[in-house]
């Protein structure tokens, strides 16, 4: 946690010069883009280049960049925090102007975006990649426990670097990995961190002396069958206890013990279980930002409104959106947003240059790479919207693998820094007729 407040604050500095020239930047651009994440940045950078220098603007108050998909491996033991993130300014493309503030509203009629300081910036066209909210707040007394009484959480830059201090610490009793009922960013996350304490357990010749267990809000383990399967065998071979349907409520820090209800329509619904731990890995519960939630260009469910096949949002044609915040109905990970920086760009960009009505379509393509241990993974790639598995390789993916392991451990980090956030990477699509070219799986 020290590291990572050091790393922000000496990024701060660096990024000091660059964001003292933002305050005589220009309140109005042919495109702003609200967030610079994954997702944002891939859009942003080719945009800004297509548009000519200072056209797009880039709204993003962190002046840190986390690869977030790290994360696991930080938490696992297997990766430095320090390889996790970079200044804000040396991702954005140099043709874009970097506004480090949060959005505070938007207005569509009006065409402008309220920020933090109560400034407003004007666009022609709005990308919304915002992401989405943890909410540890979510949860009663985890916002008290987090980051000591052994609860850590592999989803915050604050907390990442506890689990693997807290795993160490364990030498008996319940470990705890908890997933809540809620949508959230890399649904599988929640369940990798279990299997990398089974290992280190094993490892420490204690693994008889820790019960493992998972707990998930939701019916299954995974949301697409081919790979459940596959995670139940691999649950079963470690011992790892997987609870459907058992949503954490309450976490009791100096107690140590976790709550959780009883989802579902089962003669238990409703019901509450209290379990002693030892070592509690939290997923918090996660939301839509509260100014896309109450501005008119979110769903019901406080989502960015776009249609899923063109990205375009579904009343203001001037506006698109993609990853986390959207209501797209697919798995919210980075794999996605590349996948849907490539539809969305394109679209928008035969509309800006000739009022073209989107017709590049996204089928839905996600991935979630399951780490299973130490140079093992099992790679999930489907369409969200089908639950058809769309495999890049000619080998069973959802089979443990060292080379699907190799691929996002080390492979996949570099692609992320030098071509995702360039708005070069826009997923494995154009290399699948190569690598799997039969399609067998």
């Amino acid at each position: 946690m020290l590291a990572a407040k050091f790393a922000s604050r000496s990024l701060a500095r660096k990024n000091w010069t660059r964001l003292m020239s933002t305050s005589a930047s220009p309140s109005s651009y042919k495109l702003v883009v609200i967030g610079g994440g994954a997702a944002g940045l891939a859009v942003s950078s080719t945009l800004s280049e297509k548009l000519g220098k200072n056209e797009v603007a880039v709204i993003e108050p962190s002046p840190v960049h986390y690869q977030q998909p790290l994360f696991t491996f930080v938490g696992g033991g297997l990766k430095d925090f320090k390889d996790t993130f970079r200044p804000t300014t040396d991702v954005v493309s140099p043709n874009a102007q970097l506004i480090p503030q949060a959005a505070a509203g938007i207005d569509p009629e009006s065409n402008t975006v309220t920020l933090a300081d109560g400034s407003k910036v004007s666009y022609e066209y709005l990308v919304v990649a915002a992401g989405i909210e943890l909410n540890f707040g979510g949860i009663k007394g985890l916002a008290d426990a987090i980051g000591k009484n052994g609860v850590a959480s592999n989803y915050s830059p604050k907390y990442v670097q506890n689990t693997y201090e807290f795993l160490q610490n364990v030498s008996s009793g319940n470990a705890l990995f908890t997933m809540p009922a809620t949508p959230i960013k890399c649904a599988g996350a929640p369940q990798k961190i279990a299997y990398l304490a089974d290992e280190l357990f094993r490892e420490k010749g204690i693994r008889d002396k820790v019960n493992v267990n998972y707990y998930t809000g939701l019916g299954k383990i995974f949301a697409v069958d081919k790979y459940a399967n596959a995670m139940y065998e691999v649950a079963k071979s470690r011992n790892v206890n997987v609870n459907l349907l058992h949503d954490l409520v309450e976490v009791d820090g100096a107690a140590k013990k976790a709550t959780f209800k009883i989802m579902g329509e089962g003669p238990q619904a409703g019901e509450s279980v209290t379990v002693p731990y030892e070592f509690l890995h939290v997923t918090p519960p996660m939301k839509p930002f509260d100014f896309i939630k109450n501005s008119k260009i979110a769903n019901a469910a406080g989502y960015v409104d776009v249609n899923q096949a063109t990205l375009q949002h579904n009343k203001f044609s001037n506006i698109y959106a993609l990853g986390d915040c959207s209501s797209l109905p697919t798995s919210k990970t980075a794999a996605a947003a590349a996948a849907q920086s490539k539809v969305l760009k394109q679209n928008l960009l035969s509309q800006i240059r000739g009022g073209n009505s989107p017709s590049v379509e996204y089928n839905g393509y996600t991935s979630c790479p399951l780490v299973t241990g130490k140079h093992k993974l099992v790679l999930a790639e489907f369409s969200g919207y089908t639950g058809t598995p769309h495999e890049t390789f000619f080998f069973n993916q959802a089979k443990e693998h060292a080379f699907s392991y190799w691929l996002t451990a080390d492979v996949l980090p570099e692609i992320y820094w030098n071509s995702m956030l360039k708005g070069t990477w826009n997923g494995p699509s154009s290399i699948r007729k190569l690598t799997n070219p039969t399609s067998i799986n």
